[in-house]
């Protein structure tokens, strides 16, 4: 054990307490000469927690921004702006296919009118008098007052009156009837301060069976009922009377009643597709089987009856006779139906293609009315793709010619079946003697 004297433990003591003052001089200048962060105020604080708060947020959208922009090009090639639609806060009381009833109906209504007629009648003392016609309907076509509806509403009319939604009446004189298509035209003076509505003619060769259609016309004298369905058919061939057969009728189950006849069959664009003809029904009222002759027949027959007055149709020069079983057993012939071609006319296309009319003479009808036809021409039983078993056959397989057009005529000729190109003349030039009154008569004896 090493020992201390007195005056070293008093300088060792002195020593340490110089290194201790030494030590807090030094700890004190270090205080003194460094520089103090000033404190932060609340406000300053705020201040910048709201600006690592946007900073954090933008750099947070950024990020989401590019994520999905990335997710979406991982699916999509190419991205394209579109605009969305803003939601109407509108409502409407109707349903879609109400509405469009209402906007054709809005649309053609004005444009379908009443046509009534009067005709000559004999009273109790023999005496001519006029009486109340039948009742139709038609739809003006132009605004000159041209109107279209059927043969059948305005035959044997002395006069014709035409009423107009608003109430007003016109008379109606007759511009042209079409027997073959039931189409006829008649036209009315409006005033000079009055612009009439009119309906435009659609396309029919595009219908669809199952297609909906709307029919406007008046119903038992109830002016402009609106009737809605379906197209049930196309392509009919209907009979309309003894000597006339429409073909490629539309048919549809929109209730079609007396006084709808003549008014228009309108797609859901307001055109028309067809002219309302005829209903099949045991009690006289619509049962659901309508008919329209469609208007690609009719904007043909139309344009020729404004123009000619007449229609412009292609014709055999023959005077036709309808075929019977008396007929046949006279002339021995093994056939009873097709049309026989009693005479042709000379120079016609007819005479020239080919076609052989009798030279057999004999009488035929009753014993007070005979008519003289020649047997022993060709008899026609086809016409290009319609068989020929009636007069109403022959018409109709015509109807749609024109002057100049090529027809393939299959005719029965010495036992056999041949078929012959014939070129179709036009009505304008000279008739050969009609015969048609022939196809009307019942069988009687040669």
């Amino acid at each position: 054990m090493k020992l201390y004297s007195r005056s070293q433990l008093i300088k060792s003591t002195l020593a340490g307490v110089a290194a201790g003052v030494v030590i807090a001089l030094l700890g004190a200048a270090y205080l003194t000469f460094t520089p103090k962060s000033e404190p932060e105020d609340s406000e300053s604080k705020a201040e910048s927690i709201s600006e690592v708060k946007e900073s954090s947020s933008e750099k947070l959208e950024i990020s989401k921004v590019e994520s999905s922009a990335v997710q979406a090009d991982s699916y999509y090639p190419i991205i394209e702006e579109k605009s969305v639609p803003v939601a109407s806060n509108s409502y409407s009381p109707y349903t879609q296919d109400e509405q469009q009833n209402i906007s054709v109906y809005e649309k053609c209504n004005e444009a379908v009118v009443n046509i009534t007629t009067q005709v000559m009648g004999i009273n109790w003392f023999l005496e001519p008098v006029v009486q109340e016609g039948g009742s139709g309907s038609g739809s003006i076509i132009d605004k000159r007052g041209y109107v279209v509806t059927n043969v059948h509403v305005i035959s044997n009319a002395s006069k014709i009156n035409i009423s107009l939604y608003d109430g007003s009446s016109y008379e109606g004189t007759v511009i042209g009837k079409d027997v073959e298509s039931d189409i006829a035209v008649i036209k009315f003076n409006p005033p000079d301060n009055v612009t009439l509505k009119t309906i435009d003619f659609g396309n029919s060769n595009n219908l669809k069976v199952g297609q909906k259609v709307i029919a406007i016309g008046n119903p038992f004298a109830l002016e402009r009922t609106m009737t809605t369905g379906i197209i049930s058919g196309l392509g009919r061939p209907i009979q309309e009377s003894t000597n006339v057969i429409i073909r490629n009728m539309i048919q549809t189950d929109a209730a079609i009643n007396p006084g709808n006849s003549g008014g228009p069959l309108l797609d859901t664009t307001g055109k028309m597709v067809g002219i309302n003809t005829m209903i099949i029904s045991n009690s006289g009222s619509s049962a659901g089987i309508g008919f329209a002759v469609p208007v690609s027949t009719a904007r043909r027959v139309v344009d020729d009856l404004i123009k000619y007055r007449k229609v412009n149709r292609g014709v055999l020069k023959i005077a036709p006779v309808q075929m019977t079983s008396s007929i046949a057993r006279y002339a021995g012939l093994s056939i009873n139906y097709g049309i026989l071609v009693s005479e042709v006319e000379r120079g016609s296309s007819t005479e020239k293609s080919g076609i052989l009319g009798g030279t057999e003479q004999v009488q035929y009808g009753s014993r007070f009315n005979p008519t003289t036809i020649y047997l022993g021409g060709d008899i026609i039983t086809g016409i290009d793709n319609i068989t020929v078993r009636t007069y109403a056959d022959y018409t109709s397989a015509l109807e749609s010619k024109r002057p100049g057009d090529t027809v393939t005529v299959t005719v029965f000729r010495e036992g056999e079946f041949k078929k012959l190109k014939v070129t179709l003349d036009g009505k304008d030039s000279t008739q050969t003697r009609s015969s048609a009154s022939l196809s009307d008569m019942q069988e009687s004896s040669l």
